[in-house]
């Protein structure tokens, strides 16, 4: 875009002068690591499509962005161990987001304002293409947050091997007079360019029990100042993470670079709530002028989640090579913290996910990027058949534990369905209502990592109901019975999916990856994804299984699977 370029003069003369300003390498020997993985040597539960590295904790994903060709995923990682410690900023380095090669380490800390850990945060392009990070380095034992800025060191290399410190740092810290809590200021946005000439990015916090995406601005990326007033805010809500502020369009799936606005752009506030352990998101207006997000609905009313199962800290970036928004976002583990230092791993990212706001303007679309079809081998395909109230059938011929599979249901009438007095919590209808209830409408759906006796399942299925004069299809990940294992987490996900019980065919995509169940409903209208660890329905011992626990019957319309071929992952 065509800006003035004084200040983009001065910050690049500023960190590539010529010898005039010492100039920090990020990478920097890590002063007092600890080892505390022990690799076990069978590995049933690692995955195959999904991106982790060989070994120890990861985290949040960090810093996304697409540059002269590559795809680049920094995240966080505990170099020394399985459990959270240590943390630095990996890097991997794709073509096509579905094979990942790592590189050295990109930053480590090695100052001040980063010395005890060099936390979340996100990747900017500057006019011209020139990518720079800001992110979250924290400055001694008592957590004290501030904000860093680094650079490439070569912005020739396609693959930014190097990235070099500003000598400024921190750029952002909080105060007594900006009224910041010191340990709740961390994972500052990608900033947008007004069109007034200034920058802007977010910070998250918190004042007491009230969570806020505190605004900065400046002229010459070095230099912020503190808005007045938080972009947004709201009580009760607690300490807002990794917060995310992007533009949609209302009538296109197509992406928007992050400094777009205009009459045909809605904007998306995300935050990880930590309170919580889930991300919420918010559609409504950004007032450029006012500096402000004015929400269609508040954190006080029914606020819509990108994953209702095991997913956080996510992070969205622009792929201007495929012209499209992609999200990326972390699924911790459902075990015990004494398995995953067995195991000597914890942590992985879940498929990278296209996303863009649905023609009715009520919600986002979320949908696996099209490149992981590429692992896609060895099809099998039903024929529309009914299944009936009771039935259980097998879905031969793919690798069970390894697999891509699509399958629409359509229902006939829904006399049958259940009636709800009064609105319900889907999580925890789905706790009550699992694939074991018999129901009306539903349960139907998939069972997955199944054992050959049913000892074992993980069952994810619609289920129809009756709440007034309105029907609520509920989507449900059912965990209760996924592992003999009893210490994991076993809990069971839910949400409801907006779409016509009648008129719409009832949708749902699952990818199967040994310990992950990635499952789209309605298209990607709602999105659960769960970690499970079964003892029984490993590798070649799994079993999948298209079911019907209802009454009534319903017709499959579609079924088509695919096993997956391993990608190549750091």
């Amino acid at each position: 875009m065509a800006v003035s370029s004084f200040w983009l003069l001065a910050i690049f003369s500023l960190f590539f002068g010529h010898g005039v300003l010492h100039v920090d390498a990020s990478h920097h020997v890590y002063r007092n690591l600890q080892t505390v993985s022990s690799a076990s040597s069978y590995q049933p539960y690692r995955t195959a499509y999904h991106f982790q590295p060989p070994q120890n904790w990861i985290n949040d994903p960090n810093g996304p962005m697409y540059y002269k060709g590559v795809y680049h995923l920094f995240y966080q990682y505990n170099p020394k161990g399985a459990i959270w410690g240590n943390i630095v900023w990996a890097h991997s380095i794709s073509k096509d987001l579905v094979n990942w090669t790592p590189l050295d380490h990109a930053i480590q800390p090695s100052q001040r304002s980063d010395f005890y850990g060099c936390w979340s945060g996100s990747a900017t392009m500057l006019p011209g293409g020139r990518p720079v990070i800001l992110y979250t380095g924290i400055i001694d034992a008592k957590n004290s947050q501030v904000q860093n800025l680094v650079m490439p060191k070569n912005l020739s290399d396609p693959y930014l091997r190097e990235w070099v410190k500003a000598p400024k740092n921190p750029l952002m810290a909080p105060n007594s007079a900006n009224k910041i809590n010191a340990t709740s200021f961390r994972d500052p946005t990608t900033a947008w360019l007004g069109k007034d000439g200034w920058w802007r990015v977010l910070v998250g916090s918190k004042r007491d029990s009230r969570g806020m995406a505190i605004l900065f601005k400046s002229k010459d990326f070095v230099n912020w100042v503190q808005a007045k007033h938080p972009l947004h805010s709201a009580k009760g809500t607690g300490m807002w993470e990794c917060p995310d502020f992007f533009p949609v369009l209302s009538e296109s799936p197509s992406g928007l670079d992050t400094s777009v606005n205009g009459p045909d752009v809605r904007h998306v506030l995300k935050v990880s709530l930590d309170d919580k352990k889930h991300d919420y998101y918010l559609i409504g207006t950004y007032n450029a002028a006012k500096d402000n997000f004015i929400p269609d609905s508040g954190f006080e009313s029914y606020v819509l989640r990108y994953d209702y199962g095991k997913y956080y800290a996510s992070k969205t970036f622009f792929d201007e090579g495929k012209n499209r928004r992609i999200l990326l976002g972390w699924m911790n583990e459902s075990s015990s913290e004494a398995d995953d230092i067995k195991k000597g791993w914890a942590g992985i990212h879940a498929i990278p996910r296209a996303i863009w706001l649905h023609k009715s303007g009520k919600q986002l679309v979320q949908w696996p990027v099209e490149e992981i079809e590429k692992l896609r081998t060895k099809p099998v395909n039903w024929p529309t058949k009914v299944l009936k109230g009771g039935e259980l059938l097998q879905v031969t011929g793919v690798t069970a534990a390894q697999v891509d599979v699509e399958i629409s249901f359509e229902v006939n009438e829904l006399r049958r369905a259940e009636t709800l007095d009064k609105w319900v919590d889907p999580q925890d209808l789905c706790s009550r209502k699992g694939a074991a209830a018999k129901g009306g409408m539903g349960p139907f759906g998939l069972l997955i990592f199944a054992s050959k006796g049913l000892q074992e399942y993980t069952a994810v299925f619609f289920r129809i109901f009756r709440l007034q004069s309105k029907h609520l299809v509920l989507l449900c990940s059912d965990q209760s019975r996924s592992s003999l294992k009893k210490d994991n987490d076993l809990t069971s996900y839910g949400a409801f999916v907006d779409v016509d019980p009648l008129n719409e065919k009832l949708s749902l995509r699952t990818l199967i990856d040994h310990s992950v169940v990635e499952s789209f409903g309605g298209e990607g209208k709602a999105v659960i994804t769960s970690r499970v660890y079964p003892t029984l329905a490993i590798n070649d011992k799994a079993q999948l299984y298209a079911f019907n626990n209802g009454t009534a019957d319903v017709k499959i319309t579609r079924l088509s699977a695919w096993s997956m071929k391993k990608a190549q992952i750091n």
